[in-house]
C-alpha cells in the first residue's frame, strides 16, 4: 500500500474506530505435514479458508526453507483493515529484521461495511453478526501458512490493537495448546473469568494508555457489555499461567512507547508461573486509543513476544 505518514494513518484509525507482500493464499484445503512442540512429526488436514477470507505471508529476507521461522499474526481494529493496521503499527520491518513469518488477515463486515472480530461478549459483533467465528477462521489461518511455510510451533504469537487486542486474548483463551503469546494493545480479556480455559500457559502483554477514551484503561462497557481494566487484564491472566499475583520488584525498566510522551511503566508477573507464563503490563501515562508509536515500537513488541516461546 501506498506509505503515509504516522499522523495520517493515525488519523485514517480514528475514523475507522469511530462508532465503537507476498505469497497468496487462497481457500484450498490440503495435508500438511509439521512439527509438534515435541518435536514428532504430526499430519494434519488444513481447514479450508473462506473464498473471501484469502490471505497473504509476508516472507522475511532471512527465511529458508527448511529452517523453522517464528510466525506472528496481527489483528486489526473495529473499522480498519490488515494494510492499514500493519502500516500503521510498523510491523513490517521489525518483523524482516527478526526473522519472523507475518500476516495481517481482515475480519468480515458487518451491515454498515465496518469489518470486526467475534472477539468478546463485550467487543465487537453486532447482534447480527455474532454467530461468526473468528477463532475457528484464525486458527485456519495459522494452519495455513504452517502447510507452506516452516514455522516453528513453539512461537507462534498473536498480537492486535483494540478489538483485535480483544481477538488475540480469545485465541489465547481457545487456541492455548497452539498460541505461545499474545500483546493486546489498547483492548481487554473477558470480563468474566470464567469466560475463558486456556487448556496450557500463553504469556500475556497488555499495552494501554491512560488516557484511552474508547476502551478505557480502567474498564468500562460497550453496548452495556463489560470490559475489565488493563491492569484486571494481566492479573487475570496471570492467574491463569499460574503466577503469583505480587508484580515483579523491582520492575523491568520503563520503555519508550509514544512519541512525545513520558515513558512507560511496566507491571510484570513472572514469579511462580508455570512454565511458558508470564504477564506483563505496559502503561503509558496520558496515552489515547491511536497515538503515534516511536519508531522503536514495533521492535520492542516482536521482541517481547518473541522472548517468551512455549516451553
Amino acid at each position: 500500500m501506498t506509505a503515509l505518514r504516522p499522523l495520517a494513518l493515525a488519523a485514517l484509525l480514528l475514523a475507522a474506530t469511530v462508532g465503537c507482500a507476498s505469497g497468496s493464499s487462497d481457500g484450498a484445503s490440503s495435508t500438511s505435514t509439521s512439527t509438534s512442540t515435541s518435536g514428532s512429526p504430526t499430519t494434519t488436514e488444513v481447514p479450508e479458508l473462506p473464498a473471501d477470507r484469502p490471505i497473504d505471508v509476508h516472507v522475511p529476507p532471512s527465511y529458508r526453507s527448511g529452517t523453522p521461522a517464528p510466525l506472528l499474526v496481527l489483528l486489526h481494529g473495529f473499522g480498519a483493515n490488515g494494510d492499514v493496521q500493519s502500516a500503521y503499527l510498523g510491523l513490517e520491518a521489525a518483523v524482516d529484521e527478526a526473522g519472523v513469518l507475518y500476516v495481517h488477515p481482515d475480519g468480515t463486515e458487518n451491515r454498515i461495511g465496518k469489518r470486526f472480530w467475534n472477539a468478546t461478549d463485550a467487543c465487537c459483533a453486532g447482534p447480527i453478526s455474532n454467530d461468526v467465528d473468528d477463532s475457528a477462521y484464525l486458527a485456519a489461518v495459522i494452519a495455513k501458512v504452517r502447510s507452506q511455510y516452516d514455522v516453528d510451533p513453539r512461537r507462534i504469537y498473536v498480537t492486535g490493537h483494540s478489538n483485535g487486542g480483544f481477538m488475540s486474548y480469545r485465541m489465547a483463551c481457545d487456541h492455548a495448546d497452539l498460541v505461545a503469546a499474545v500483546a493486546s494493545i489498547e483492548g481487554a480479556t473477558f470480563a468474566d473469568p470464567d469466560d475463558c480455559s486456556p487448556s496450557e500457559p500463553v504469556a500475556a502483554l497488555q499495552i494501554h494508555g491512560t488516557a484511552d477514551k474508547t476502551i478505557r484503561y480502567d474498564g468500562g462497557k460497550i453496548a452495556g457489555a463489560a470490559y475489565p481494566g488493563a491492569t484486571d487484564t494481566v492479573e487475570m491472566w496471570a492467574t491463569y499461567n499460574g503466577c503469583d499475583l505480587t508484580p515483579d520488584d523491582p520492575p523491568p525498566p520503563t520503555r519508550d512507547l509514544v512519541v512525545g510522551l513520558p515513558p512507560a511503566t511496566i507491571t510484570s508477573y513472572t514469579s511462580g508461573c508455570e512454565p511458558g507464563g508470564a504477564a506483563e503490563l505496559w502503561t503509558q501515562p496520558n496515552g489515547t486509543h491511536i497515538p503515534v508509536w516511536s519508531p522503536t515500537f514495533a521492535a520492542q513488541l516482536v521482541g517481547w513476544l518473541l522472548a517468551h516461546p512455549k516451553p
